[in-house]
Formats: C-alpha cells, structure tokens, sequence
C-alpha cells in the first residue's frame, strides 16, 4: 500500500512560527482582559500581619507570676527557657513527638512545644522545676535517682511529669499502665523499663 505524504507547509511558515504566535495571541488577551493595559504601577498599601510584635505576658509559673515579653509565635518551651531561664524543660523534636517538653498546664500533662506562650492566660503551669515541694524531692523524682531510671537526661523532665500525673490519678497503677501512661514520651536510651519499676516504686511509697 502506498504510503501519502504530507503536503509541505506553505513557504515561510512553520510549527515553530505558528507556537509562538499562538502564546504570544494567548497572553496578549490575558493581559487586556486583565485591565493591565495602560495602567502604571502601583505600590501596594502595606499590611502588618495579625499577632506581629511583642506581646508583654504575665503567666502563673510554679507558684509565681512571672512577667516577659515576646513574641506572638514564641512557643511555651522557648518561653519558659529563653525567658525565664527553665531550662529544665526540653524541646527535642520540636513536633509534638516525644514529649520531652511535656509540662503542666492546670495539672494537665501538656507538650510546650506545640503551645503558643500566648494560649496559657490565666492558667497555672508547672515545671520540672516546681515538681519537688519545700525542698523535698516528689517520690518519684527519689524513686528514678534509686533505680537509675535515666540515661542522658534529656527525656528525664517529660517523664517524671508524666509519671507523676498518673499517681496523682492512680495510687496503685500496673505496669501496664504506667507502660501506656508513658507511651507517647520517647526515651533513645531505652531506659523504659527502669521508669516503670521507678513509677511502681513510687507509687508503693505514697
């Protein structure tokens, strides 16, 4: 079967021509259904961001109100270490997913990592600073020095905040329990099953 052969284009035109004066016809109408035509540039009136600047906080802080200033986007963690010099509240991932941050909030076990400084108002917050009372350390505090229940430390404050709000709920929890209560705070050390004996220990002892 014979094949057809294209009839060639017409002289002086090509595929290359017709694309480009297809896109510049395209534009060309966008621009002036636009209204763009003929006018001059404008400068934009500027526009400040909701929440910009510095905010002047009072916060209830382990029994004390405490004063600073900051920012609308600082976070409790960074507010509670670079303003009031706590640092024993850590920040590890900074996401919400290991809990080393976890401090008090009305008693609450909450991560101050995911907590904008400005959310807390008039509600009470405590640190690992003010987990011991009078000088005397919380039972469970005494209880991970006795078994060893850290490693590096720098999940330790979560912990024991977290373990401390279960006894408060439960005198007498399992290990079971204590193993779900302390779930969502993660430890690269491994040191899980010291925090569980040191948790039961204490709770024995209360």
């Amino acid at each position: 079967m014979k094949k057809k052969t294209p009839k060639p284009l017409k002289k002086g035109f090509s595929r290359r021509r017709f694309l480009r004066g297809a896109g510049l016809t395209a534009a060309g109408t966008v621009i002036a259904g636009s209204g763009m035509l003929g006018l001059k540039a404008q400068q934009l009136p500027e526009e400040k961001s909701p929440g910009a600047g510095v905010l002047n906080l009072s916060m209830h802080v382990n029994g004390r109100l405490r004063q600073m200033s900051v920012e609308a986007r600082t976070t409790l963690a960074d507010a509670l270490r670079n303003e009031l010099q706590l640092t024993g509240t850590k920040v590890g991932c900074n996401r919400g997913a290991c809990a080393a941050c976890t401090v008090w909030i009305d008693g609450i076990p909450t991560l101050s990592c995911m907590t904008l400084a400005v959310e807390v108002g008039e509600r009470k917050v405590t640190t690992i600073e003010g987990l011991a009372r009078h000088g005397k350390l919380h039972p469970v505090q005494q209880a991970f020095i006795d078994h060893d229940a850290t490693q590096c430390g720098f999940c330790t404050s979560g912990m024991l905040l977290t373990t401390a709000h279960l006894l408060a709920q439960n005198s007498g929890p399992s290990a079971e329990e204590v193993k779900a209560a302390t779930s969502g705070n993660f430890c690269r050390c491994g040191t899980h099953p010291k925090v569980i004996t040191a948790t039961l220990d204490a709770a024995a002892k209360m």
